[in-house]
């Protein structure tokens, strides 16, 4: 029944983030908690590296408990993680992980801030992570964070003190934090920020520590923890019906595409946070001991807090509206508070709680979800007053020109629409994440536009402003344009409205693999932003590769509609690597960019422009066999890429094992983290395993070292470890120059581990049985040797093969190299492609 009632819950919140443009229409409980925040004048900043790092539990209590405002900052967007949910990886994980982490905060309560630090991949000291960030970038961002935020209290998920024993990027999160701790109210200190954000100096510094640091419970249970605050972070909320823990449960469950959805859990909890810096605690037990958080921390605050705080203690749960003259007379008095920062915080607060407490449905819908510069679109206005005060609707206007004069009495629940239209400026930038706009560095975004630093979101461009009359008080709400329609399927939804260029191409595969001189023919795709759109397409090409026509013509007729024009590839005769990127010309315009939806329905839509180009490959590769099973793990791109290379690939499920089915392929291959995600895949693994021995080939791509869902991943022993190689240009050592992997049929040197991206593979084994021989060696600097990245044990007449190598990254990018491995990998005994090979010779 519990488990039921969490899955209502995830449920209910997918809905909710499915539907963020919603304008909010919140119970009366979630009115009262909203003012009960309103009434608390303090802050906490929560600090590590990844989305995923951050403890939902801490931040839920302190959001919803202690009714701070919280908020976390995730020094990256995860663009280096896995994906478990699709194919997204790099920039595009990032965006999703972005999106994940604004979905887990608007089920804890907590804000959500970013740096403009690029996530790498693992990093396994501070020191290897700060040589590719820009350190005083990436420190200035965070002292901007605390400038901006102006926390009271900061806590450190990760331990600062722990360089090179932990992820490098953890670690350099705490130290960045320690470092601006003091920085923030250095005048000396990026003085360049000052002038819009002033100086601050955080109250107290904490680390979130907890057993795990210190290896084990007992241990935990015996160390000093007088310079610790503990916290029961199971309270129970009587208004949401559910504890802290399991709030806090659902909150982490949104990072699906990491793997995080989980069963809730309840009852009293301990969280710890150890005292590092800034005001002692002098023996008290509370985070926020010495600092004032009533509205008494700012001037004139007190008579503001006299009004809210009998609001709270009066509450009206059946009819919060006869609140709002009182909550307008807090909001006139706060608008004379000189402190600028509260004086904004919960101006906007407040203005939202007046609108629920008053039932105002307020919403700017547009016809369509996408427009390009320049273009007329038509909206919708709805205006509803649910309550018997007196609001005048005065006018409608925006930013883009809209100044529409209304003068017009809200009657209780009598609904308003109006007819009106958007200009879409000539200039209107496209929607786009803003991080993305520029090409960036291996480890920093480039952002131009300083003001955006920091946001989790490029701010939507359109909005509609409702000038309201409220008890004679003016006020506006501004509400940005959304698009709300229904299918039959799915009822009610809403799009975010979103600007694009009126054109738009893509080559849908991102790598071209020739495997000889023989041309082919590639399809691109251009997308319509607006009607009747009339040009050429051409595709920029290596000087030493041909493309055939030189241009086309493109006529689409509507909107949203897609034509695909067919070129032709000629690659030369010798080995050759490159890019391809289409170019549509309009008019005097030129546009080269690639629409890009990502469409979950944990979070909502979203659109990516990135540059169009692909990667194109002349390879002297040689293969053996046709037919290749693939069972898929967390998601990745390798059956397409072994479909490059000529071979005939199908995906598998674990229904489809049986001997007979296996019978048809020349080898197996088990995706990225199968073992990790296939819950019945260990009933398979004696099929498979009889596969090998009747002669098949059964390549295992790395799988985490927990969670493991089988006992026996191979015929023999073998154990997986965390040992992995983070440098993507570590040196290789062949142990087995002479095996049959590293010969046939393609020859492999050290030139076939040059250009491989992020790593060179991860979760390699650290013990096997003697069965196995091991291929390679390899380590990152100061590290000893690691040989479990390609084990390869014969079985029977087959060979059953375990790689860490991160192939699964490699062939996305075009790497030559893992593709002439691979190939050596599936064509592992065959012993007519030797014996041809010798002919040759």
């Amino acid at each position: 029944m519990q488990k039921q009632i969490l899955y209502l819950w995830i449920a209910l919140f997918t809905l909710s983030a499915l539907q963020a443009q919603k304008p909010k229409t919140p119970s009366a409980s979630e009115i009262y908690e909203s003012i009960q925040k309103l009434n608390v004048l303090g802050s906490v900043l929560y600090v590590a590296a990844h989305p995923d790092d951050e403890n939902t539990r801490l931040i839920a209590y302190m959001s919803n408990h202690v009714k701070a405002r919280t908020a976390y900052l995730s020094l990256t967007r995860g663009d280096g993680g896995q994906n478990l949910i699709g194919h997204e990886i790099r920039e595009l994980l990032g965006v999703i992980r972005t999106q994940e982490l604004l979905a887990a905060r608007r089920v804890d309560g907590g804000e959500q801030l970013f740096t403009r630090a690029n996530d790498f991949g693992y990093s396994k000291h501070p020191d290897e992570t700060l040589e590719i960030w820009d350190q005083d970038q990436v420190l200035s961002d965070v002292v901007l964070a605390i400038r901006r935020f102006k926390p009271d209290v900061i806590i450190n998920r990760f331990d600062h003190r722990r360089a090179g024993q932990t992820h490098g990027h953890h670690t350099t999160s705490a130290m960045l934090s320690m470092e601006a701790f003091d920085l923030a109210n250095d005048k000396s200190a990026f003085p360049e920020l000052i002038k819009d954000t002033g100086l601050w100096q955080p109250k107290r510094l904490f680390y979130n520590t907890s057993w795990w640091r210190y290896g084990s419970k007992e241990a935990f249970d015996k160390i000093d923890k007088s310079n610790m605050l503990k916290l029961d972070i199971g309270v129970y909320y009587p208004l949401k019906g559910m504890s802290n823990n399991e709030l806090a449960s659902i909150a982490s469950s949104q990072h699906l595409c990491q793997g995080f959805g989980r069963v809730s859990t309840r009852g009293t909890q301990d969280e710890y946070i150890e005292f590092l810096k800034g005001a002692p605690l002098d023996g008290a037990n509370a985070i926020f001991a010495g600092i004032d958080t009533s509205w008494n921390r700012i001037k004139g605050g007190k008579a503001i807090g006299a009004i809210l705080n009998a609001v709270e203690a009066n509450f009206d749960f059946t009819n919060p509206s006869i609140h709002v003259p009182d909550l307008l007379k807090a909001y006139r008095l706060l608008q004379n508070i000189e402190n600028e920062h509260w004086k904004t915080l919960k101006s906007k607060a407040l203005k939202q709680i007046i609108q629920m407490c008053a039932g105002l449905y307020l919403e700017a819908s547009a016809e369509t979800h996408w427009a390009t510069q320049g273009e007329t679109i038509k909206l919708n206005i709805e205006v509803l007053n649910r309550s018997k005060l007196p609001i005048t609707l005065q006018s409608l206007t925006n930013t883009s020109g809209l100044n529409i004069q209304k003068e017009m009495l809200l009657g209780n629940n009598t609904r308003f629409n109006f007819k009106e239209v958007l200009k879409v400026a000539n200039n209107a930038e496209p929607t786009t994440p803003y991080w993305l706009n520029k090409k960036g560095s291996l480890g920093m975004y480039q952002v131009d536009d300083k003001s955006l630093i920091g946001k989790p979101e490029t701010p939507r461009q359109y909005t509609v402003d409702f000038n309201l009359l409220i008890e004679n008080t003016p006020i506006t709400f501004s509400k940005p344009v959304i698009r709300r329609f229904s299918k039959p399927d799915k009822g009610e939804l809403y799009r975010p409205f979103e600007i694009i260029p009126e054109a738009s191409a893509k080559i849908k595969e991102k790598v071209f693999i020739f495997e000889n001189n023989q041309q082919r023919d590639i399809s691109v795709i251009v997308k319509a932003g607006r009607d009747h759109l009339e040009g050429d397409v051409e595709v920029c090409h290596p000087n030493d590769w041909q493309v055939y026509p030189k241009k086309q013509k493109v006529s689409i007729a509507h909107k949203g509609e897609e034509q695909t024009l067919v070129f032709t590839v000629i690659p030369p005769e010798n080995q050759s690597e490159g890019f391809i990127s289409p170019i549509v010309h309009i008019g005097d315009k030129a546009y080269t960019k690639e629409l890009i939806a990502i469409d979950y329905d944990h979070i909502p839509f979203q659109t990516v422009l990135l540059p169009s180009e692909s990667k194109v490959v002349r390879l002297d590769i040689k293969k053996r066999g046709e037919n290749i099973g693939y069972i898929q793990g967390a998601g990745d791109v390798v059956p397409e890429s072994l479909e490059q290379i000529g071979y005939n690939v199908s995906v598998i499920t674990l229904d489809d094992i049986t001997p007979e089915t296996l019978n048809r392929f020349d080898a197996v291959v088990v995706g990225i983290r199968a073992y990790n995600t296939l819950d019945d895949i260990d009933f398979k693994q004696q099929q498979l395993f009889d596969f090998v021995a009747n002669g098949g080939n059964m390549i295992v791509q790395y799988n985490t070292s927990y969670r493991l869902k089988s006992e026996h991943l191979a015929p023999f022993d073998l154990h997986l470890s965390r040992d992995r190689v983070t440098d993507e240009n570590a040196e290789v050592r062949f142990l087995k120059p002479d095996h049959e992997v590293l010969n046939f049929p393609n020859k492999i040197t050290q030139n076939d581990f040059e250009g491989w991206t992020q790593e060179r593979g991860l979760y390699f084994a650290d013990s096997w049985g003697k069965e196995f021989t091991p291929i390679l060696s390899m380590n990152d600097t100061g590290e000893t040797p690691k040989e479990g990245s390609l084990l390869i044990a014969k079985h029977g007449k087959g060979h059953y093969i375990y790689t860490g190598l991160s192939f699964f990254r490699e062939f996305p990018a075009g790497v030559s190299g893992a593709y002439r491995l691979f190939a050596n990998m599936l064509s592992l005994g065959k012993d007519d492609i030797k014996a041809a090979i010798k002919l040759e010779d």
